[in-house]
């Protein structure tokens, strides 16, 4: 019998799932839950194996997905026998620097950084929760986006407010850490001088952020205390004058609830186009409108690079990973042809594999335990 991890990445509506083997980390299946909370589907594939798709029951829940990504591992209960659990959490604060298993504590700890990220960790922790009912004997271990921009200092860290508000937690933390991580472990394997040199990643998706990388080792980042601030993304603004919020809510009398939901879901691509999200449908759509938000995405990343240039003092790679980052070659382009003042540096195209890293440290954790 084949002893596996399995990696659960839970979103607002959706549950992606993977299984590897503990020896190798060889993936042997996968899948996701899509529309949960309304109409659910699940599907899952056996790795070079046929595909499975089962409607959910309407408005399933979390722990209802998890139940279906469950039941299938259950069929294959005579290969397959898991060993840990790992979840992607999104915050861990300035406590959890590394991957950990869940205990009481940990949760409590978690669910009190709720306010910081609240569009992702009751989500993250909603499936902990349902993991810790459905699957009570294999160990739940958390694997944090922030883990990664963890060893930053104050002139990374703080924001030019009075301290005390930096000791309440009103500071820069950074995300995407896991995508991050696996860049540099990819880099590491494979292209061991840059790992040691000044790199760029950016990670562009709906979600996007840029990391300065030197060693191997997260140096600044463009996402601070939210998931909001940085570049433009899908439909979230990034960065945006503080003082444009205010004026937004005195003289447009919104609330703060109104401004989060115009910020997050109806700005960025598609509210620079006025007709998309999605970069695939913009660059076919052509359209004037279309063109202005792609170049202002581009423009605002290839600012974002100069400026951790500045951090790495010089650049001898820019990677780019992400569904953006991979696959939209012409977006690339126009962000690597801006950057001409930085001289010449490598660009590589790295795939992006969070639940592979996800796998990883979760294997870290338990040959720790083991030792221990």
């Amino acid at each position: 019998m084949t002893e596996t991890i399995l990696t659960l990445n839970a979103g607002s509506s959706s549950l992606k799932f993977r299984v590897f083997a503990r020896d190798g980390l060889r993936e042997l299946a996968g899948g996701k839950a899509t529309r949960i909370g309304g109409a659910a589907q699940f599907n899952a594939y056996i790795t070079d194996g046929p595909t499975t798709q089962t409607t959910l029951a309407p408005g399933a829940d979390h722990h209802a997905a998890l139940e279906s990504v469950i039941a299938f591992l259950k069929a294959h209960a005579s290969e397959w026998q898991s060993v840990a659990i790992a979840h992607r959490v999104v915050h861990g604060g300035t406590r959890y620097t590394g991957p950990v298993r869940v205990t009481p504590q940990v949760l409590t700890d978690l669910e009190a950084l709720n306010p910081l990220a609240p569009l992702h960790q009751p989500h993250n922790l909603a499936a902990i929760a349902a993991s810790e009912r459905v699957e009570a004997d294999v160990p739940d271990i958390a694997c944090f986006d922030t883990a990664f921009h963890a060893g930053h200092g104050p002139m990374t860290t703080r924001f030019a407010i009075p301290a005390e508000f930096h000791e309440a937690g009103v500071r820069r933390y950074g995300f995407h850490g896991l995508s991050y991580a696996w860049v540099a472990e990819s880099l590491r394997r494979d292209h061991p001088a840059l790992h040691a040199g000044r790199v760029i990643a950016a990670h562009l998706g709906n979600g996007s952020s840029l990391c300065a990388m030197s060693q191997g080792q997260s140096r600044d980042t463009t996402m601070s205390m939210s998931t909001l601030d940085g570049v433009p993304m899908g439909t979230r603004s990034g960065a945006i004058d503080p003082g444009a919020v205010m004026h937004l809510m005195r003289a447009h009398r919104m609330s703060a609830a109104e401004v989060e939901t115009m910020l997050y879901d109806r700005s960025g691509l598609l509210g620079l186009s006025g007709i998309s999200n999605d970069v695939a449908t913009l660059l076919d759509d052509g359209s004037d409108g279309a063109r202005f938000a792609l170049d202002y995405f581009a423009r605002r990343c290839a600012q974002a690079a100069a400026s951790l240039a500045v951090v790495l003092g010089g650049i001898d790679a820019m990677v780019f990973t992400g569904g953006i980052g991979e696959h939209a070659s012409s977006v690339r382009e126009r962000i690597i042809a801006q950057l001409a003042p930085l001289g010449d540096f490598r660009t590589l195209v790295i795939p992006a594999n969070e639940e592979r890293m996800m796998a990883l440290e979760a294997l870290s954790v338990l040959e720790r335990d083991h030792a221990a």
